[in-house]
């Protein structure tokens, strides 16, 4: 039988995941079943960019005109790309959609190159994206700021120091960026990611920009040992305008960016470890690294002010855990939910939410930190819905309101309180 013959059949679930791969599937694309049911998403056969682009819209259509057709480029399990016809249409029990059948056909006829469907300029930076994830950059934008608006409501930042302010920025986002693709490589490295089919696109389960094609394992090293070099470089470019001392909060954020993930530490996988240093990281270290390279002064209290907001990011890091549990399980990441077990770790969760918050009640009751600082306070429903959607949905696919939840949480709350520390400095000028 010819290629142009042959016609692949694949079923899968709302999800992606490959539920029946046919014969002619196996010829065209190289892959027997037992490597792909179960353990691959349909993604996996079309190039990342094309995935990114344009599937989602061939899904919309087949979901509500009944079918899509259409022709694009498809990949084989040796990486060579092909021509092919496909057909979309939904799949359903009982009235309900469950998912969505391909039927592809190669068309050997037409050039890859006359077939790729475009790829827009917008798409490519979109690509960008998702593989350092730079939506995340909230985890590090957060404490900066609530640092800088804690430098001025003490005082200690006139004339507020514009240019270190900037380098504070980059330097953080560049190491977070860092973390984040190092974070990426060894946990695909390390099986995680690829034993994880259950992941909340994007909110668990890492970029999964390998999985897409959108970047190969080498090449995001690269990425991660470039975001680093540019964090080091501002580094030093702030150590010689500041101080040599602020290179330690660099060194620990570098320390911790690395070995999150990667052997022989793996900080993720010691019972807590992880969860600690994300929220020291994230918190306390960010917001007082940023307190002494405006002031070039720390105390106890500049650390903190940073409590809350590393329990929240503490949180999202936590409540993320769960979808990836089983995996993170298989592949030794025993995180603090793998520890715990779902049911119980519903209570770790609550407890940093709920520590978040005390620490501003304390902060202020107590003096530390002005009356104004209660204006995070107003975040406290997105908490509260957070929390009772974990408790109601912490085994099923609902979850992903929570997981959304928490991160609006962390940026609103946080935001928040940059704002009511910043009203402390600016208030009594006003008056």
């Amino acid at each position: 039988m010819s290629e142009r013959q042959l016609k692949s059949v694949i079923t899968c679930d709302l999800e992606g995941r490959i539920e029946t791969f046919n014969k002619g599937a196996e010829k065209i694309f190289g892959y027997r079943p037992d490597e792909v049911i179960g353990k691959k998403r349909v993604s996996v056969f079309s190039p990342g960019l094309v995935v990114l682009a344009h599937v989602n819209n061939w899904l919309k259509t087949a979901r509500e005109q009944g079918e899509y057709t259409g022709r694009s480029v498809f990949v084989r399990k040796d990486g060579t790309l092909f021509t092919a016809d496909i057909r979309i249409t939904p799949t359903w029990r009982n009235g309900e959609q469950i998912g969505y059948c391909g039927v592809t056909q190669p068309r050997p006829d037409i050039p890859v190159e006359e077939a790729m469907p475009p790829i827009g300029l917008a798409t490519r930076l979109f690509g960008w994206l998702v593989i350092t994830r730079a939506p995340f950059l909230t985890a590090t934008i957060i404490p900066v700021l609530v640092g800088a608006a804690w430098a001025a409501a003490t005082g200690r930042a006139q004339p507020f120091p514009w240019l270190i302010f900037a380098l504070t920025l980059i330097a953080a986002s560049a190491l977070h960026i860092a973390a984040n693709t190092f974070n990426d490589y060894f946990d695909w490295t390390s099986g995680t990611d690829p034993a994880n089919n259950n992941y909340f696109l994007t909110l668990s389960g890492g970029s999964r920009s390998i999985e897409l094609g959108l970047i190969d394992e080498q090449r995001l090293m690269r990425v991660a040992l470039a975001a680093l070099g540019v964090a080091v470089a501002v580094g030093v470019a702030l150590a010689v305008l500041v101080s040599p001392l602020v290179l330690l909060f660099g060194i620990v954020g570098a320390f911790s960016a690395y070995f999150y993930t990667a052997p022989p530490l793996r900080l993720a996988a010691r019972k807590g470890l992880g969860e600690l240093f994300v929220g020291l990281n994230f918190g306390p270290l960010m917001v007082g690294g940023t307190v002494y390279a405006l002031t070039g002064s720390l105390n106890w209290l500049d650390l903190y002010v940073g409590v809350p907001v590393g329990l929240l990011i503490t949180a999202i890091l936590w409540i993320n855990q769960f979808p990836d549990k089983v995996s993170d399980e298989a592949t030794g990441k025993h995180n603090l939910v793998v520890v715990l077990g779902r049911r119980r770790a519903r209570w770790g969760y609550v407890i940093a939410v709920a520590g978040a918050f005390a620490a501003v009640i304390v902060g202020v009751l107590a003096g530390w930190m002005p009356a104004t600082a209660f204006l995070s306070l107003i975040a406290l429903p997105i908490a509260v819905y957070a929390s009772w959607v974990l408790f109601r949905h912490y085994r099923d696919r609902t979850l992903v309101r929570a997981n959304s939840a928490t991160i609006l949480l962390h940026t609103a709350a946080g935001a928040l309180l940059a704002l009511g520390l910043f009203l402390s400095a600016v208030l009594p000028a006003l008056g």
